[in-house]
């Protein structure tokens, strides 16, 4: 679309990325850590579009980020590759607890996105040892705060008490959407 159009396209969302949702992430991270520089972000779950949109702005921002998923669920080597290229610091393994080492942010996401209704099952199993809870956050640094880019799936990916629990700032980001979808049509207005 954005190759034949004569005005700008935004991705909203798409299946390989989500890069506002991701630009709405980094205003929230702003306002409760002060700035990007130097924090680790780490997303427990799968390599969806989020952490693709993540693994791209690991190239323009001062940050690393680590993803922790079950083999199989990896982001593609090429988006991997390329972002280390242009000096990504990107860590992907299977261990929770290597990827949540030091962690300044402890994010997740849904186990099965639209689209993938028919995989839920084969996903939850998939995804068991990857759920957002007290045991995992408590890998993190002690004052990591916790994202989710919502709607959640409470008991899944996510425990209701990690949610609704002080170290989460879901509900900070999912105002900031709102927020940040405005300044990029008024910022391409302008343009």
């Amino acid at each position: 679309m954005a190759a034949y159009a004569t005005v700008p396209v935004i991705n909203a969302l798409s299946d390989e990325s989500h890069p506002c949702q991701v630009l709405a992430d980094c205003l929230t991270l702003i306002e409760h850590k002060g700035s990007l520089d130097g924090l680790k972000v780490t997303f427990v779950g799968d390599g969806n579009n989020i952490v693709n949109s993540w693994i791209e702005a690991a190239e323009k921002l001062p940050i690393t980020f680590a993803l922790a998923c079950p083999i199989g669920y990896e982001p593609a080597r090429a988006l991997i590759d390329r972002a280390r290229a242009n000096g990504a610091n990107v860590l992907i393994t299977t261990s929770v607890e290597e990827a949540l080492a030091g962690a300044d942010v402890v994010y997740t996401d849904v186990w099965a996105s639209m689209g993938q209704e028919r995989e839920a099952v084969e996903r939850a199993m998939a995804f068991r040892d990857y759920q957002l809870n007290s045991k995992t956050v408590a890998m993190a640094k002690p004052d990591a705060v916790v994202m989710h880019c919502l709607p959640a799936h409470r008991g899944q990916e996510i425990t209701h008490e990690v949610l609704e629990g002080a170290q989460s700032i879901a509900f900070d980001q999912a105002e900031n959407r709102l927020h940040v979808q405005k300044a990029i049509m008024v910022w391409l207005l302008r343009g």
